[in-house]
Order: structure tokens, then sequence, then C-alpha cells
């Protein structure tokens, strides 16, 4: 292969739209890109994505590598075809890791009959005491052990069903403090403190035989103290301790070099050189077409001029290669579909992991005879363009009834933006000083102010109040005395439907 060639085997590349075009073809053909990354944006039914797959490899005439962010929870890039499974902090809270067995299985079955070669999953970040503004319910939880456990039980299951793994978010960034899309965290931990904690899982990962790990951009300077070695920049993380001390023989893969932890550092095109450099095979360039081809061309230009050297990347070619071979067939298994035994496995987990955080009053569950109850949830379907929103959520207020009805009950429903407007909250205030018991969906008071104050203002107002925590369970500090307060670690519909089957049944046996 020419050098142009090997240049582009190295990158993943995200597109827009949800079909082929002329232009998509010829930007993969002048990158010679040998990877796809999808998103939401791409999907519209499991036919149209296969159709969206086959074209492209059919216009370059050669096949690619797909790759796709499914790992559960708040991270699902497809609606139909796939079981919704809960956030990893719901299985690990519910400890049992015969469930991150099944979840591997099944997930493997479903993604495999969509065409994904490569799931970028499961994440094996460790959570700490302090507050994880990115992680969150995306980790199995703060012991390093089930965490290890868990990810190394779903790796295994889902590659022998055929499809690839990739453990993240590589040294472990489960307490960074900043989200690394929006701003560059720095993690202070030593080595001994990543060794005995964070890399743990990591190292049980290799061992069970993951054929991806991903790193993270992150700067730890006790483990690279050079100025702005982000774990992504620094071969001494990525190469000498990854590939080398741990004897990792897989493929490393950046995490998205657009992210906010990238452009505080340098331009995006010395970005690629400087991931290269550190060790990486595969460069993840998700969403802008030009930012695509400055990695590429100023890749090509560090090659060709001898900055990086040729033997490093014919060897990650060859890495690149052998995860290829692995996965020969596009679409096995037949018409995409969800597994019968998903949903009832996603149920059971949400069961099993819903948390009473606090009833001082033994509100819980209702009594049976409420007569006024009033609920403010969020306007999820304004996610719908960027991030997967379940069919039966869209409408949240008809979604409300009908779950609320399995209980005999039909409250007062009011929907407010992700961002509660003066105007909403206001609303909301009235509601609940107008009914004997108001429930609140809370999503994320940490992250959004607007959500605190409407927290804050419920609190005062309402007589009697429920808060259901929808993201992360860090808004358990803002909860007052009085209010009761749970969550079920995320807000898919098996994760609502939980925690209103804890709030409305006596019958209910987690």
């Amino acid at each position: 292969m020419k050098i142009a060639e090997l240049v582009g085997e190295r990158l993943v590349i995200g597109i827009s739209g949800t079909r082929v075009t002329p232009e998509i073809v010829r930007h993969f053909q002048e990158l010679q890109a040998g990877g796809l990354i999808l998103y939401r944006r791409n999907f519209v039914s499991p036919q149209q994505i296969k159709k969206l797959i086959a074209d492209l490899e059919e216009a370059l005439g050669r096949k690619l590598l797909v790759t796709a962010d499914h790992e559960g929870g708040r991270v699902i890039m497809f609606r139909d075809g796939i079981t919704v499974f809960p956030d990893n902090l719901a299985l690990g809270t519910a400890g049992n890791i015969d469930y991150a067995r099944q979840q591997g299985e099944i997930e493997a079955q479903e993604l495999r009959r969509l065409g994904i070669d490569v799931n970028l999953a499961p994440v094996l970040d460790v959570l700490t005491e302090a507050y994880s503004p990115n992680i969150g319910i995306r980790s199995y939880g703060k012991d390093w052990r089930l965490v290890a456990r868990m990810g190394a039980a779903r790796i295994a299951a889902m590659q022998s069903r055929g499809l690839s793994a990739c453990a993240k978010h590589f040294p472990g960034k489960g307490h960074a403090p900043v989200d690394a899309h929006l701003g560059l965290p720095v993690i202070g931990s030593t080595w001994q403190e990543m060794q005995e904690v964070h890399l743990q899982p990591f190292v049980q990962a290799i061992q069970t035989g993951v054929d991806v790990v991903m790193s993270s951009h992150p700067y730890y300077p006790q483990l690279d103290p050079y100025p702005n070695k982000i774990a992504t920049f620094s071969r001494r993380i990525i190469y000498d301790y990854l590939r080398c001390e741990l004897n990792f023989q897989g493929v490393i893969v950046s995490d998205d070099l657009e992210m906010g932890a990238i452009k505080a550092i340098c331009p995006i095109g010395d970005a690629g050189i400087l991931a290269a450099h550190a060790g990486h095979d595969l460069l993840l360039v998700c969403h802008d077409r030009q930012a695509q081809k400055e990695v590429y061309y100023k890749l090509l230009e560090a090659y060709e001029s001898r900055q990086l050297p040729l033997t490093e990347l014919e060897e990650s070619v060859g890495r690149i290669n052998i995860l290829k071979l692995k996965r020969e067939k596009r679409f096995e298994g037949g018409e995409p579909a969800p597994e019968k035994a998903g949903s009832l496995l996603a149920q059971k987990i949400c069961r099993e992991s819903i948390q009473v955080l606090q009833d001082k009053r033994k509100l819980l569950p209702l009594p049976r005879q409420t007569p006024r109850i009033g609920v403010i949830f969020p306007r999820f379907s304004w996610f719908d363009a960027k991030i997967m929103i379940e069919k039966e959520v869209l409408n949240e207020k008809e979604f409300l009834g009908n779950e609320f009805k399995k209980f005999g009950l039909n409250p007062d429903r009011q929907i407010v933006s992700i961002e509660p407007t003066e105007e909403e909250i206001h609303q909301a205030v009235t509601l609940a000083k107008n009914s004997d018991l108001t429930i609140l969906f809370c999503y994320d008071a940490h992250l959004y102010p607007s959500n605190r104050k409407l927290l804050d203002s419920l609190q005062d107002a309402a007589p009697k109040l429920v808060v259901v925590l929808l993201r992360d369970p860090y808004d358990v500090e803002y909860i007052k005395e009085g209010v009761a307060c749970l969550t079920a670690f995320g807000w898919r519909a098996c994760q609502i439907k939980a925690c209103l089957e804890k709030i409305c049944s006596s019958d209910f046996s987690g």
C-alpha cells in the first residue's frame, strides 16, 4: 500500500445525513478513510442504516471498519432493532455479573445484524467520591473490582458473538473534574493511585482479550509532566505503558479529536500527528469534514517527510487489518430485531438497581387515594435530532399518562424545557401549590442552573414532593429534609417505568 492509503486506513470519520451522496463518496475517496462512525444523525431505521453502509462500501469498492457508540443508557445511537439497556451504573448497582454477560451477548447479536463491527464500549472508568460531570452513570461504579468484572464479562460475551469491544477511556477518567467534550480536564493522580484503582479494569480487559482500547483526553501531570501532554498525546502513557508494559497487542483508538480538550491545546491537524506519535492506531475525527481533511493531510505530510516513522505506520495498519479480518461478513444473523430476552433483562436490571435515596416522611409508595397529583417532566423530545429518544417518550405527556394509568392514576402533567424558563418554573410552582403531592423528574441540577432553580422552588412550594433524579445521582445533595428522592441512574423508558412502579405500587420488589 502507498503511504496515502496507509494513512487513510487509520482514520475513522463521521458523516452527516442518512444516505450516501456523491460528496460523501468523494470525501472517503480523497481521504482513503478506512473507518466509519455512526451517530443518531445517521439513523432513520434499521433498513436505512444497512443500506447506508452497503451503499458506501459498494461505491468505494472496499470494506470499511464500521463503529458506533452503543454503551447503553444515555449513549445509544440507534432507535430500532436493538434493546435499550439502562446505564452502566444501574447494572453496577444491581451487582449481578451475569447480567453484564447477557447484555454483551444480546447487543452483539443486535449490532451485527445492523452491520456494526466495533462497539465503542464498555466504559471502564472508575468513579470516586468527586463529582463526575461526564462519566457519572456511564460507569459501573466506585469499586474497581466490580467495574473490572462487569467490563470483562461484557467484553468476553460481545466478542464471543462476533462483535469487537472497546475498553475506554484509558488510563481512566472517572474522576475527571471537567467534561473533555467542553474543556481540558486535569487529573492529578499518581502512577501508584492509577495502578491501584483506575488502571485495574483495563488490565482485566486486556487479559480478557479485548480487541480495542480507547484513550482519553485529560492531562495527567503525574503520569507525563511534559506541558500539554494529555493522555492522547503522551507516548509515555500510550506506547510505553499500554503497548509495552501492559503488552496490549490489539488496536488503540483515540477519542474524538474534535473535542474541546484538544482545541484548548492545538489545531486539529497537529493533534493527529501528536496522537499518532503517542502510539494510536486509529484516529477518530467524528463530525467536521474540514477537520477530517486537516488530520489526513497533516499526517500524510508527516509520514512523507519522515517526521513520523513509516515502520509504526505499517504496524498500525497491520493491527487494523487483523481487526477487520475478524469481521469478514456484514449484517450477520438475519434481519435487524431486538432479542426477545433483551427487554426482560433491561427491566430486571432497572428493578434491581432502583434506589430510594431519601424518604423520611414515608411518602413512598403513594397512598392509594392521593386526590391531586402534579407531575413535572423534561421535554426530552427537544434532544431527538441529536440524541436517540425512544419513540414512546417523544410525546412526553402521553407517555406519562399511559404509565400512570397502569396504577389507576391520572395526574396533572407539565412538560418543561431541558433548561426551564422562568415562566415554566412559575407554572410548575403553581401546579405544586395546587397539588396534594408533586413528582418532579429532575434532569441534572448540577449541570443546569435553571433545573437547580426549579428543584429549589418546588421544594419550597410543594406540600409533599417526590424527586426522581434522571441523569446523575449527584443532585441528592440538593434535596431538602422531608422530600422523598429516588433514582434508577438514568432516563431511559425502562428506568422511568421502574421509578414509577416504585412510587406508585406497594407490590414493588426490586
